[in-house]
């Protein structure tokens, strides 16, 4: 299994080519399960996806002030 933190972010904000990720998936061994976390998923993402979880956010520490931690936003 592969994570890829907020990989779908990464996208979003122009980091990242959503067709280099498509290309990426497309080669991965049939038994490798691949794991994207991050928001604003694009159609072709969601499409590929066997799996599509969406969270919502309750509550959360920048919202009072709390900048991005080290070591745990980045």
């Amino acid at each position: 299994m592969i994570i890829l933190d907020e990989i779908l972010v990464a996208i979003d904000f122009g980091l990242l080519k959503e067709k280099v990720l498509r290309e990426v998936l497309e080669m991965r061994p049939p038994h490798m399960h691949v794991v994207l976390t991050g928001r604003n998923a694009t159609k072709r993402i969601l499409d590929m996806a066997d799996l599509v979880t969406e969270m919502k956010e309750v509550k959360h520490p920048y919202k009072v002030g709390v900048k991005a931690q080290a070591g745990i936003e980045y």
